[in-house]
């Protein structure tokens, strides 16, 4: 819970009444490498927070191609939010990529919280804010960057991630193959 509270404390700090209603809420999970935390038909009913280890959402196409759209590490948030919000099914699968500690939390609860404790609600808003900006960037670089471009972006973005996560997944979510991301890592790696 530590990690969490610290997190909030990053945006506005709570006070002991505060931090004792939010860890009331909160429900800690570990989670094993390629675990699933949702299906793509099922709703999702929780947002999580990533304590230790790593996550990716992604989409699986009529192929059979996944398609990565967010990953989240440690201090980070994953949750299909139309499916969180709207109670309607997911089209997406979120996936364990190592074995992570997550602290999740239900709508209801975070709803009852953002009541309870203003504070949080204007918390939450900044990190939807956020995330919806780097969705925002990320379209605009799909459409008009190339996929040095991209790769550069991403490295940016998860520094480090680069490190732990394969070529599939990196190249999955920069929309490029595997083969295309090796030969961009070979073009950056020699000397100019």
């Amino acid at each position: 819970m530590q990690a969490l509270i610290e997190y909030f404390q990053g945006y506005i700090p709570l006070n002991a009444e505060e931090t004792k209603l939010v860890e009331s809420k909160i429900t800690l999970r570990r989670i094993k490498r390629k675990q699933m935390i949702l299906q793509e038909g099922f709703i999702c009913k929780h947002y999580s927070f990533v304590v230790q280890g790593c996550f990716k959402m992604y989409a699986v196409d009529d192929k059979g191609n996944e398609h990565n759209l967010q990953f989240a590490a440690e201090n980070d948030w994953i949750a299909d939010l139309g499916s969180f919000h709207s109670q309607k099914q997911s089209k997406l699968f979120i996936e364990a990529i190592e074995p992570s500690v997550i602290l999740q939390i239900e709508q209801q609860d975070l709803y009852f919280l953002y009541i309870n404790i203003p504070k949080l609600d204007r918390i939450f808003k900044v990190i939807i804010e956020n995330k919806f900006i780097e969705l925002q960037n990320r379209v605009l670089q799909n459409i008009s960057s190339t996929g040095q471009q991209r790769y550069l972006n991403f490295l940016e973005q998860y520094p480090k991630l680069a490190l732990r996560l394969p070529n599939t997944q990196i190249a999955s979510y920069l929309g490029i193959t595997p083969e295309f991301l090796s030969k961009i890592r070979k073009e950056l790696s020699m000397p100019q």
